[in-house]
């Protein structure tokens, strides 16, 4: 399947619908809840775990089933963390077996690992970017989401 990735009722929903589609009324609606931290993430990925969990538990945009891919993001963060980490320790040459300057790995490393971080940052809403297209409602105030099925008003 090609073209634009779809994008959630609830993001749809709060970034008011420009295209004017219907918006679908059955999509489910997870509860919000904190997940646990995998355990197999190193400890500087747990950090980074736990200052977003922080963030998102508090608007209330993270579910049980985001575990994996914020899993993934912090695990790639941990990653280019670490190639940053050695690029200035190790500089951005380096000498290769044969003695000739070349590019260091950890260039690379931290590139993929920064690609995977902005595509996972932006399902999240973590890039300026992505913020901008979302507005919070106000105390007591009902949004398109909060509208179901059976809320017709009649």
């Amino acid at each position: 399947m090609r073209g634009r990735i779809p994008k959630p009722t609830r993001i749809k929903a709060l970034t008011g619908n420009p295209g004017k589609r219907a918006l679908n009324k059955h999509e489910p609606r997870p509860e919000p809840e904190v997940p646990a931290c995998p355990a197999e993430l190193g400890p500087s990925a747990q950090r980074e775990w736990d200052r977003l969990v922080g963030d998102l538990s508090k608007l209330n945009m993270i579910t049980s089933l985001d575990r994996a891919a914020l899993a993934t993001y912090c695990g790639a963060y941990a990653l280019w963390a670490e190639a940053t980490e050695a690029i200035q320790k190790f500089g951005t040459m380096v000498k290769s077996p044969s003695g000739y300057p070349m590019q260091s790995p950890y260039i690379a490393i931290a590139n993929r690992q920064a690609e995977i971080m902005m595509r996972i940052a932006s399902e999240f809403g973590f890039t300026p970017a992505s913020r901008s297209r979302i507005s919070i409602p106000q105390h007591n105030e009902q949004t398109s989401f909060d509208f179901r099925a059976d809320d017709t008003g009649e």
